[in-house]
């Protein structure tokens, strides 16, 4: 079999077998194909596309480079969720002990933040002793006793997708939906769930602008995972501000807790993460329709069990639980300097890319690899979409080094303004099954 042969064909749109595809992972990850040939197999990918069957022939040969999870000795339906990310979205610290407090395993595999998104794995890490990169028997000793486990993807798993997406990041072919569709679920097939729910973000701030990428990249992996037997939900939601009031590690941290402790209900946050914990709650057996589902997820909140949980997950784990409840335990700005609004109206739109950039330049993002976080600096957003201010109101708490200087001219102008009310928007796009 030859490499020239692959590239041809599917230059010219044709299909690659599935012995073909497996030969070409084989070979990107071992090295004896060359980056050059890799490469203009990903480029003839981005242009021709690939089919279902295609793209689960790359998902299975990616998930087959590596170590797979096995999670059979953890009784139940184990259900993961997948987000594909933005400024603020934090759900997998209010769902995950939810979904586990109503009797349904959680699994999951979790990233660090690069650029203006946060990653889960660092917010999990402002919480004092935690370890966030888990063994593999800690994994499955954490879902066993708190049927819930997160931690940081080790390097053994999916390595294919690590090799290829470097060079998607320098070959401009990152935005090829099979391409995304194998990376992201080569990754949740080697974690070993049973049922996965997907939150797929659209919007201006998110990585698929408009609705139809969206659809498309939702189908993709909801096909996919299908064809090889799993439980599969995918949820459109809307992404165009900061998801919730907290852009940073600590902070967010903060925001998950309160959540769990019955405050902020009525936020789109709140709500997402309900919706998304319910989803999986009726994949998972534990409830036959979705409003039942809803019940149990808002009886998890009342009773407390789903903060009792996390608290569970958190000491197994080495991490100081107190700091759930007494939150200056956990890491602290420098200096805390209020933004005031300098006019007064609606708040018509939020850029929540640029607020992202703002809270990486505080020290709460990562530009490079490996940038050390502050994790107790972020942005406290006051105002929402929608919201009438008065001038000299404030709009952000801005949490910072003792040294930083603030520019407010900054975050004033990532502030859109109406002078007449603004029509609410639903979060929720689409759902896909």
């Amino acid at each position: 079999m030859r490499m020239y042969d692959l590239i041809y064909t599917k230059k010219l749109g044709g299909a690659l077998s599935p012995e073909q595809i497996a030969f070409w992972v084989r070979g990107a990850t071992d090295g004896s194909i060359p980056d050059e040939q890799s490469a203009s197999l990903l480029m003839a990918i981005c242009w021709r596309g690939m089919s279902t069957e295609e793209t689960l022939a790359l998902t299975l040969g990616m998930r087959d480079s590596g170590a797979r999870m096995d999670l059979s000795a953890v009784p139940g339906l184990k259900v993961d969720k997948h987000s594909t990310g933005g400024v603020g979205d934090k759900t997998t610290l209010i769902l995950g002990p939810i979904v586990a407090a109503c009797g349904v395993p959680c699994p999951m595999f979790s990233g660090r933040g690069l650029g203006h998104t946060g990653g889960t794995v660092d917010k999990f890490a402002a919480i004092p002793g935690l370890k966030v990169e888990l063994s593999e028997a800690e994994f499955l000793r954490s879902l066993a006793e708190t049927r819930f486990a997160n931690s940081a993807q080790t390097a053994d798993i999916a390595p294919a997708d690590k090799k290829l997406y470097a060079l998607r990041d320098v070959t401009a072919t990152v935005e090829s939906i099979p391409l995304i569709t194998a990376s992201i679920m080569s990754k949740k097939l080697a974690g070993g769930a049973d049922a996965l729910v997907l939150d797929v973000k659209c919007g201006p701030t998110a990585f698929m602008k408009t609705l139809e990428d969206a659809t498309a990249l939702a189908q993709s992996m909801v096909a996919v995972g299908k064809a090889h037997g799993m439980q599969m939900r995918a949820l459109i939601t809307r992404m165009d501000a900061p998801l919730g009031w907290a852009i940073g590690n600590a902070l967010e941290v903060m925001e998950c807790v309160e959540i769990l402790r019955g405050e902020h209900g009525d936020s789109e946050l709140a709500q997402m993460s309900f919706r998304l914990a319910a989803e999986m709650l009726v994949m998972g057996g534990a409830a036959t329709t979705l409003e039942a589902a809803q019940a149990k997820v808002q009886a998890s909140l009342s009773k407390g069990t789903a903060l009792e949980t996390l608290r569970c997950f958190v000491a197994l784990n080495g991490g100081d639980a107190q700091a759930l409840d007494d939150f200056s335990r956990l890491p602290q700005p420098g200096q805390v300097l209020d933004v005031l609004a300098d006019r007064a109206g609606y708040i018509s739109a939020i850029d929540g890319r640029a607020l992202g950039i703002l809270a990486m330049d505080l020290g709460a993002g990562r530009r490079d690899r490996n940038d050390i976080l502050d994790l107790g600096v972020g942005i406290r957003v006051l105002a929402q979409v929608g919201q009438k201010m008065e001038k000299g109101e404030i709009l952000f708490q801005i949490y910072a080094k003792a040294t930083e200087i603030i520019d407010s001219n900054a975050f004033l102008t990532t502030m859109a303004w109406s002078s007449a009310p603004v029509a609410h928007q639903s979060w929720l796009l689409a759902v896909i099954a």
